[in-house]
């Protein structure tokens, strides 16, 4: 018997590792603290002219309470550079360091832009391509 609770125990600990996202000048998020909330990972680059579009509707989606927005640099641009490079474009919502693809088994986008959106259980509802809008995202999210 002490054999199967152990064994239950292994299991149920093996799905509760913690998933953290490291921002882009900041200290890094816990991706648990975003449950209850709809996430977009928006995946960008300077060069994308309907990324440049898009990133004032982002940055009004970011400000809802319900919906955080996380934004990836395509190009890999990191550090201060891409602090430098979020603030010439206006970005105000939170860029990530890296790309958290791989720690959700996500492939990378082959087209930009590209937004994963994710529901407040943390599981990946789909991914969009194109500029998106906040009327757009309203509308997929129910609200």
């Amino acid at each position: 018997m002490a054999r199967f609770g152990l064994f239950v125990l292994i299991l149920v600990s093996a799905g509760c590792e913690k998933i953290e996202l490291e921002r882009a000048g900041g200290p890094k998020l816990n991706w648990d603290q975003l449950r209850g909330q709809w996430v977009l990972v928006n995946y960008w680059a300077e060069w994308c002219k309907p990324c440049l579009e898009e990133i004032p509707e982002l940055n009004e989606l970011d400000k809802a309470p319900d919906i955080a927005v996380l934004g990836v640099n395509f190009d890999g641009i990191s550090g201060v550079e891409l602090e430098e490079l979020g603030e010439r474009m206006g970005i105000e919502f939170t860029m990530l360091a890296e790309d958290p693809g791989h720690k959700f088994g996500w492939q990378t986008p082959v087209a930009l832009p590209a937004t994963f959106v994710v529901n407040p259980d943390g599981d990946l509802l789909e991914a969009r391509f194109g500029p998106q809008t906040e009327a757009d995202i309203r509308a997929l999210i129910g609200g």
